[in-house]
């Protein structure tokens, strides 16, 4: 899944109306021992089904009791206002993609590059391990704390037109992408680029608009495009991954016991990453084998493509080391930390 092309300044009016419809959310968990997550997805998602709804009951256990969580059904305003929502106290907990707010978070696109590797659960954890070690500091998620980061599985091509069997294949196709590190992605393989939500990819698919997606395999069934793709390239490590947060509005944390604060972050933190990594994991084996048995045409890129692929997407990796630098942060020092963490992590272990 990835980003739509909004900002969170638009999303003002909605916020307000969700605010006064929810009959004053902050003010009303300010002094209250549950937390309320703003949340932006049915309830049949793997966020919400697999990854909060677990962490919830898992922090009622952890506080016996003392601190509840209350997923709201309803959104209090689109995906790309999620942030701040919990920054400004609008929320207590909520989740989202970094990409959905282009050019705010640097730092977290490190784990957005090509070919990182094919275990959510491997990246999530190795994520969560170097924002520690390198990330934190740069102190990108000011006003909240950061419960939890991790990736979905690694992206895939989708399309309706042509198995995709060459770099040169895509030149001119249109896809449909998001923000962040995939478009930079899609740029550099000269599509031309559908700026659209996920939500909206169906449409998109089968009016013609976009020949094609870039996703995980997860999202293919989700979003029920299996009637409508015809071709797959699966790219082993992945063309692409996506960066999510989970966290806390800052305030609100501390306003918690020492014990609840260390109670919650027990059943966070990396807890959460390796859950939530190993959920997707669950989601993409699924969605494979749906889109399989739905008939798409699944090839899984050659040698000679993957080298083709590595030297014409090699600009991203080295613009995103230097941007990490600019901000302080020893770029080549955390993506080194990174690939290890990966390669050497167990998927299935704790």
């Amino acid at each position: 899944m990835e980003a739509p092309k909004l900002t969170t300044g638009i999303a003002t009016a909605a916020l307000m109306a969700g605010i006064v419809g929810g009959g004053g959310l902050s003010a009303g968990a300010a002094g209250a021992e549950t937390l309320r997550v703003a949340n932006w997805l049915p309830p049949s998602h793997p966020i919400v089904r697999d990854m909060v709804q677990p962490w919830a009951a898992n922090v009622e256990e952890a506080t016996e009791g003392r601190v509840t969580v209350d997923i709201l059904d309803a959104p209090l305003g689109p995906p790309p206002a999620h942030f701040d929502m919990a920054a400004d106290g609008i929320a207590d907990v909520t989740f989202g993609v970094h990409g959905y707010t282009p050019g705010r978070f640097t730092l977290t696109q490190m784990v957005e590059v090509p070919f990182l590797g094919d275990s959510a659960e491997a990246l999530s954890v190795a994520y969560w391990r170097v924002h520690e070690e390198h990330l934190a500091e740069a102190n990108e998620h000011e006003g909240v704390q950061v419960l939890g980061v991790f990736t979905h599985g690694p992206g895939h091509i989708f399309n309706t037109v042509q198995p995709v069997e060459a770099v040169e294949d895509l030149d001119g196709m249109k896809l449909r992408v998001g923000g962040g590190i995939v478009s930079q992605v899609a740029d550099l393989l000269n599509v031309v680029t559908v700026p659209a939500p996920s939500t909206e990819t169906y449409e998109l698919l089968s009016n013609g608009v976009a020949d094609g997606i870039l996703f995980p395999h997860e999202s293919v069934p989700f979003f029920n495009l299996e009637g409508v793709l015809e071709y797959g390239t699966i790219v082993p490590g992945g063309l692409y991954n996506t960066s999510f947060f989970f966290v806390m509005n800052a305030d609100r944390f501390d306003a918690l016991s020492a014990e609840d604060q260390e109670a919650i972050m027990s059943v966070s933190g990396e807890d959460f990453s390796r859950m939530a990594g190993r959920a997707w994991d669950e989601a993409d084996a699924a969605g494979l084998e749906a889109i399989e048995e739905a008939g798409i045409e699944m090839i899984t890129a050659s040698d000679a493509m993957i080298d083709s692929l590595r030297e014409t997407l090699s600009p991203v990796e080295e613009g995103l080391v230097e941007s990490m630098n600019e901000a302080g942060v020893d770029g080549g020092a955390a993506l080194e930390m990174f690939r290890a963490e990966v390669e050497a992590y167990e998927p299935g272990t704790e």
